[in-house]
């Protein structure tokens, strides 16, 4: 299910990007931020330092918007994709270990010891590849058609800037949002081990200014939550809109849901000799985290793979902020959020 090649370092997509006039004159014309890495890489001439750009009404990383833009053009969704959806650091390698687990618990059960899961040898980055930050980033127009189906997939875009096809096909999308203050604090930590040492840490009051600005990788958060949210309402069959807390106080449901959504529900023989015990546990943050294949090397963007295994605790963010920095937060998405009917 991976691409045949893998794609080149974050760092080598940059300079190529820099010097694309297409990509300068797509650059040039958007409103500019500097992006919580703060990081300058060396090219030919100079340093290129990084930012975020506001397109189509979010901060993309520059380096990635050739591959946004790639994908919006060229990928076409089938009926049967299952496209995971999130903004970053919501939970995204749990549920793609997760929904990875579901599609393949036939293929991988017990009663089929010769296959070794997956799991237990790929990082969950590698088996459900994101469009945007790794296809598209490889290739304006990657083949996709070693892929078997249904085609599981993820990506962080924005529901407004999905590409055409999605949002006109009957595929499935998945989305999972977390309570503002743990996202914004999985992130400060993410983007800190980022950040060059000469540079420091990122100041937890800078970013906490810019994530409740907006200033954040596919931010606002508050408008990418509710673009799916919406869509949730008006598509229940196409999208699933889930939050984190839930699955984390009650996988076994949460789990059984996604089972129902993705059209392989659970049969009863299943739910008798627990096979959705059985997922959760080889898809449980201990488990993966403890795996060699997530504790040591990076994923060909060059991010170390233990980086994507923290805490994934609810609440933590208790440990970092002040009640005021969390009232804060508080106070932009009840403004944000008012008359939608979500609530964290």
């Amino acid at each position: 299910m991976q691409p045949s090649q893998p794609p080149p370092l974050i760092e080598n997509y940059l300079r190529d990007d820099v010097k694309s006039p297409e990509c300068e004159d797509l650059l040039s014309s958007l409103p500019s931020e500097e992006d919580w890495v703060s990081t300058s890489l060396p090219s030919e001439e100079d340093c290129v330092p990084s930012s975020l750009r506001l397109y189509q009404g979010f901060w993309f990383p520059s380096w990635v918007l050739n591959s946004v833009v790639a994908c919006q053009n060229h990928f076409q969704a089938h009926t049967s994709d299952i496209l995971l959806v999130t903004s970053p650091k919501c939970g995204t390698t749990w549920l793609k270990a997760i929904l990875f687990a579901l599609l393949n618990r036939t293929k991988y059960s017990d009663s089929n010891p010769q296959q070794r899961h997956p799991l237990l040898t790929q990082n969950p980055h590698d088996l459900v590849p994101f469009l945007e930050f790794r296809l598209y980033l490889q290739n304006k127009n990657p083949d996709l058609t070693a892929f078997t189906s249904p085609r599981l997939l993820a990506t962080h875009l924005p529901y407004s800037s999905l590409p055409r096809s999605v949002r006109d096909s009957n595929c499935k999308l998945v989305y999972l949002c977390r309570n503002p203050k743990d996202t914004f604090i999985s992130m400060w930590h993410y983007i800190n081990k980022m950040r060059p040492e000469e540079k420091g840490q990122l100041p937890l009051p800078e970013g906490l200014d810019k994530f409740c600005r907006g200033v954040s990788r596919c931010g606002p958060y508050w408008d990418h939550v509710l673009g799916y949210h919406k869509a949730s309402l008006e598509m229940p069959e196409k999208v699933l809109f889930m939050k984190y807390e839930e699955m984390k106080a009650d996988p076994s449901v949460q789990v059984r849901r996604l089972a129902d959504f993705m059209g392989r529900p659970f049969s009863e023989e299943e739910l008798r000799n627990g096979t959705v015990e059985g997922i959760l546990r080889m898809c449980s943050f201990d488990n993966l985290s403890a795996l060699e294949v997530n504790r040591s090397g990076k994923l060909p963007s060059g991010r170390e793979k233990k980086w994507f295994f923290r805490k994934g605790e609810v609440g933590d963010w208790v440990n970092y902020m002040s009640a005021e920095m969390g009232e804060r937060i508080d106070g932009v998405m009840e403004e944000k959020l008012r008359g939608s009917g979500l609530k964290f």
